[in-house]
C-alpha cells in the first residue's frame, strides 16, 4: 500500500473526548472514527489489524474441532423468553419491535441462538462433543461506553459454545478452550495476561473464567497472590482471615448521640474499626425485597458476592423509610430483634466469628457493647457467607501470602454453563440407552476491537502503538526522502516490489513530506520494521534499518535489503508462536 493512496488521516492533537491511550492512538493514527457514542467506524489499518486477529482465533478454535457458523444480529424476543432472560437482563439488551409489531431485540451474546440451533442439528450422543463458533456483530446499550474500543457500544465478537454428554466431558473440553485462549493472546501479542476465577453473572453456571490483560486503564481489579498461588476477579476473590473469638461479655447498651458512622462510633467509644459491626441496606430492585448486610467495621460489602447469595439480578441502596418499614433505625441499625420476614439478612463471617462487637441499637443515639453473633441472634433465615471485599496486603486463601491488587481489561471469557439454557429450552440428545438428556454447555467469548485496543495498552510509547508482527497493519514501513534526489523514487520502488514478492507486507511512503512528518506518521502508525531511504546513505549503497520502538538503526546493504527483512520479520514471528 502507498501512503498517498492509503485512506485514514493521522491527527495531530489529541482528540479531546479521548481519556485512554489506546482510544487516543486508534484515532489520532488513523485507525478508526467516531460515527455515535460507543459507535466506531474502522478504517483499513484498522480493519488489517482486526482481521488478523479474527485469523488467529479461528486457526486455534479450528484446532480445538470448532466449526465456524454465523447467526443473526438481530433475534427474536422469545428466545431470550424461553431461557428467562428477556426479563431479567436490564435496558442494555435493545429491545424493539419490527413493522408486525413482533417483539424483537439486538443479541448482546447468542446462548439462545445456538441452543435453537441445537435443537435440530445435535440429536444424538454421536454427534458430541461439538463445538460451533462465530465471529459475529454484538450490541449492548453500554450506559456509560468509555475507553474507545474497551467498552463501545456495537462490537465485533468470538462467541463459542461446546455441547458435551455429560459434566465430565466439558471439563475436559474446558481445559483445551483455555489453553487455546492462552495461545491467542500470546500470539496476538498481549505480553500480560491473566486468567482468574471470575464470577457468571448473567451468563449462569458455575465455574468461569476470565482473561484479564493487565492495564492500568482496566475497569476490572484482580486480586492476585504474591506467590502466584492465588489468582481472581475481585468480585469474588476471598482471602484467608482468621477471626479470633473471646470469652463473650455481658451485652451493654450505650448512649451515642449524634455518632452514626463507623468512624464517629468508634472514636466516641475509644474502640478500633475491627471492634465495630457495620450495617448497610439494599433492596433488591426486582422484588423490592429489603437485604441487610452486616459486616466487621473494618470491612466493606462486596456487593458482587451478596448479589449472588440473594439472588438478585441487581442491588440498589435502600433508602431510609424502606429500612424503618423493615423495624430499623438508619444509623444505629442492628441485625437484633429483626422479623427476617420483612428483611433478608446475611451476615458476614467477619461478624459471626468474631466476638464482642459494637453494633446499633436500632434506637437513635444508641448502640449496643458486646454483640456477640451465637448468642444475641435467634431470628430464623440468616444466611452466614462471605460478602466481604479482599483488601491488598490480606492473606491468599492457598498459602497466607499478601494478596496484591491489580488493574486490568477483561479479554476473553469462560464458561462452564451446564445445563442452565439446554433445560430452559428443551434442548436434548438421545444417549446410547435412547433416553433423552439435555446437553451439558460451555460458552467461551473474545471481543476483537478490544483485543486490538488492549494490545496498545500494553505495547506503546509517547510516539504511538508498537504493533506486534503477527498483528501488524504491515510488516515493513519505507520511508522514502528526498525523492527529487536521484535514485530515491527507483531505489523505493524497487524496495517495495521485491519485499511484496517476498511475502512480506509492505506501506511506501511516497508523499515527498519532510522528514520529521514522516517519522511522526510512521510512528503512529507503528510498523515493526521501518527502513529510511535517503540520499547520503544511497550515495553508499545502503539504506537505515530501524525497529519501531527502539532509538538505534542500523545501515544495511541495499542489495542485502530483503533478505534481512525476510529473517528478521519470520525471527519476529517466531517469539509470538507457543504452538510448537
Amino acid at each position: 500500500m502507498r501512503m498517498t493512496k492509503l485512506v485514514g488521516r493521522r491527527l495531530k492533537e489529541e482528540p479531546r473526548d479521548a481519556k485512554t491511550v489506546s482510544h487516543k492512538f486508534l484515532l489520532r493514527g488513523g485507525y478508526m472514527r467516531m460515527v455515535s457514542t460507543g459507535i466506531y467506524s474502522l478504517l483499513p489499518l484498522g480493519q488489517r489489524i482486526t482481521a488478523k486477529i479474527e485469523q488467529i482465533i479461528r486457526e486455534e478454535m479450528n484446532a480445538i474441532e470448532g466449526q465456524e457458523i454465523l447467526m443473526p444480529v438481530v433475534l427474536p424476543a422469545e428466545l431470550w423468553q424461553e431461557s428467562g432472560r428477556y426479563d431479567t437482563v436490564g435496558p442494555e439488551l435493545l429491545r424493539f419491535q419490527d413493522r408486525n409489531d413482533k417483539p424483537m431485540m439486538l443479541g448482546m451474546t447468542h446462548e439462545e441462538a445456538v441452543v435453537h440451533l441445537a435443537r435440530t442439528e445435535l440429536t444424538s450422543y454421536k454427534q458430541l462433543p461439538a463445538m460451533l463458533y462465530q465471529i459475529q456483530t454484538k450490541y449492548r446499550d453500554e450506559a456509560r461506553a468509555r475507553g474507545g474500543l474497551i467498552r463501545c457500544r456495537e462490537f465485533t465478537m468470538k462467541d463459542g459454545y461446546s455441547f458435551h454428554v455429560s459434566q465430565e466431558d466439558l471439563e475436559q473440553y474446558y481445559e483445551r478452550a483455555h489453553q487455546a485462549y492462552e495461545n491467542i493472546f500470546k500470539r496476538v501479542g498481549m505480553n500480560d495476561v491473566v486468567s482468574i476465577e471470575a464470577n457468571s453473572g448473567m451468563m449462569g453456571g458455575k465455574v468461569s473464567h476470565e482473561f484479564i490483560a493487565i492495564a492500568e486503564c482496566g475497569e476490572d481489579t484482580i486480586i492476585l497472590a504474591e506467590d502466584g498461588s492465588y489468582r481472581a476477579n475481585r468480585e469474588i476473590a476471598t482471602a484467608g482471615w482468621k477471626f479470633e473469638k473471646s470469652s463473650a461479655l455481658a451485652l451493654e447498651k450505650v448512649h451515642t448521640p449524634g455518632q452514626k458512622s463507623i468512624e464517629e462510633v468508634a472514636q466516641f467509644l475509644g474502640v478500633k474499626p475491627e471492634n465495630t459491626g457495620k450495617a448497610v441496606f439494599y433492596q433488591n430492585a426486582q422484588t423490592q425485597q429489603l437485604v441487610f448486610a452486616v459486616i466487621r467495621g473494618d470491612f466493606e460489602v462486596n456487593e458482587a458476592k451478596l448479589q449472588n447469595i440473594v439472588k438478585a439480578t441487581e442491588l440498589k441502596f435502600a433508602d431510609d423509610d424502606a429500612i424503618r418499614a423493615a423495624g430499623c433505625e438508619p444509623g444505629y441499625a442492628s441485625p437484633m430483634s429483626i422479623d427476617s420476614q420483612k428483611v433478608l439478612i446475611v451476615i458476614d463471617r467477619s461478624v459471626a466469628e468474631s466476638s464482642n462487637l459494637v453494633v446499633g441499637a436500632n434506637e437513635p443515639d444508641y448502640h449496643y457493647k458486646n454483640f456477640n453473633f451465637e448468642r444475641d441472634i435467634n431470628a430464623e433465615n440468616i444466611i452466614v457467607d462471605d460478602i466481604a471485599t479482599v483488601r491488598a496486603g490480606d492473606p491468599a486463601p492457598t498459602t497466607g501470602v499478601p494478596l496484591t491488587l491489580s488493574r486490568g481489561i477483561e479479554v476473553g471469557n469462560i464458561f462452564q454453563l451446564g445445563t442452565r439454557y439446554s433445560e430452559a429450552m428443551n434442548c436434548s440428545y438421545l444417549d446410547k440407552n435412547g433416553k433423552a438428556m439435555p446437553l451439558v454447555m460451555g460458552c467461551y467469548g473474545i471481543g476483537v476491537g478490544r483485543a486490538m485496543a488492549s494490545v496498545i495498552e500494553q505495547n506503546y510509547d509517547d510516539y504511538g502503538p508498537k504493533w506486534p508482527i503477527t498483528i501488524a497493519p504491515y510488516h515493513v514501513h519505507i520511508c522514502a526522502l528526498d525523492l527529487k534526489k536521484e535514485g530515491i523514487v527507483e531505489v523505493s520502488e524497487k524496495l517495495y516490489t521485491e519485499l511484496q514478492n517476498a511475502g512480506l507486507e509492505v506501506l511506501l511512503d511516497d508523499r515527498g513530506e519532510k522528514a520529521g512528518f514522516m517519522f511522526n506518521d510512521a510512528d503512529l502508525i507503528g510498523v515493526p520494521f521501518r527502513v529510511i531511504v535517503g540520499a547520503r546513505n544511497l550515495a553508499e549503497g545502503k539504506v537505515e534499518l530501524k525497529r519501531r520502538g527502539e532509538k538505534d538503526s542500523q545501515l544495511i546493504e541495499i542489495t542485502e535489503a530483503v533478505d534481512t527483512l525476510k529473517y528478521l520479520v519470520k525471527t519476529e514471528f517466531a517469539k509470538y508462536d507457543n504452538r510448537g
